[in-house]
């Protein structure tokens, strides 16, 4: 009896048990049809790049360019004037805007230093993996876990001057009567930040918990051999190695409070009067309740600079405070 040729000698390659196919059948056939290996990448990763460009780039153009224009879409069969930088002097020109900016930063600087203070004591806290440990993390994590709305509308509850378990609280320490803190002129200003502490300093203490786990045991045996005390070693290894985790927490929530805008609407509006008043409630009432779009335009380019040129310098500091 004559046995056949082998699967090689006639052009078949037998497969290997349990491996899976040479190519992918799609790639293999668009190669078979002639098609390059950097054509293909561009076929499968184009659709992508245009949402991308159609969802992200297409409208940032489009902002920019009605910056400088009077236009407004309460009225789209007006003509457009082209007005040029009049929109840009007007902003930074405006009292109202300084005084929104203002608040922003006041809001942004105070709640960023809290939540850093906090979220850091709660994070060595927590590093001590005491028993249940596990438990109190899971509890700390609930507040980011919630959405900025329902927090904001849980907040406004406990601040009522009547029913809520704050003024309780501050009648039985200091005996201030019926008041409210988001009621109040000076007080506003810093229910906000407190609202937004309680909310996101479980988030960096997230990330400064990661950066005190990277830390090797074997230098704090070393530092006790040296005889350092706590200060000591806190402040020559514990803080300069979770360093790099603290600015990277600092830089993602000062970009988000920047932009704050859902929190403060639940909890005051803006009010009373303009007290907390932030640049994205600003920014808000000018395209959508006064529908000067065109200034709003230039306003939301200006902010948009701002953050991303801010940013930018952070990073690069960040990146110097990595690389020692």
């Amino acid at each position: 009896m004559r046995i056949g040729p082998p699967a090689a000698r006639v052009g078949r390659q037998v497969p290997l048990a349990g491996a899976g196919p040479a190519r992918p059948a799609l790639a293999g056939r668009l190669r078979a049809r002639g098609l390059s290996d950097p054509l293909l990448a561009w076929l499968f990763i184009g659709p992508t790049i245009l949402l991308l460009l159609a969802i992200n780039i297409f409208p940032l153009l489009w902002t920019i360019w009605l910056s400088f224009t009077n236009y407004r879409a309460n009225r789209p069969n007006e003509t457009v004037e082209w007005v040029g930088l009049r929109n840009y002097q007007r902003i930074l020109t405006s009292e109202d805007i300084w005084h929104t900016l203002q608040v922003t930063a006041h809001f942004v600087c105070w709640s960023i230093f809290f939540q850093v203070v906090i979220g850091l004591g709660l994070a060595l806290l927590i590093n001590r993996q005491f028993k249940g440990s596990g438990f109190w993390t899971t509890l700390i994590l609930l507040p980011m876990m919630l959405s900025p709305a329902v927090v904001g509308t849980f907040w406004t509850y406990l601040f009522q001057p009547q029913a809520g378990i704050f003024n309780y609280i501050v009648n039985f320490f200091i005996g201030a009567g019926d008041f409210t803190m988001i009621g109040d002129v000076r007080l506003a200003p810093w229910a906000i930040v407190l609202v937004d502490t309680w909310m996101w300093a479980p988030y960096v203490m997230l990330i400064c918990l990661a950066g005190l786990r990277s830390i090797p045991d074997y230098i704090y045996e070393a530092a006790e051999v040296d005889r350092a005390g706590p200060v000591r070693t806190f402040f020559s290894i514990t803080l300069p190695m979770v360093l790099p985790f603290l600015m990277l927490a600092v830089l993602f929530r000062a970009i988000e409070n920047f932009k704050m805008f859902d929190l403060v609407v639940e909890l005051t509006s803006g009010g009373p009067g303009s007290t907390t008043e932030v640049a994205s409630i600003n920014l808000k009432r000018e395209a959508f309740e006064k529908w000067r779009t065109g200034f709003s335009s230039a306003f939301a380019i200006i902010l948009f600079v701002t953050v991303f040129g801010a940013a930018n310098i952070y990073v690069k500091l960040l990146n110097r405070v990595k690389a020692r």
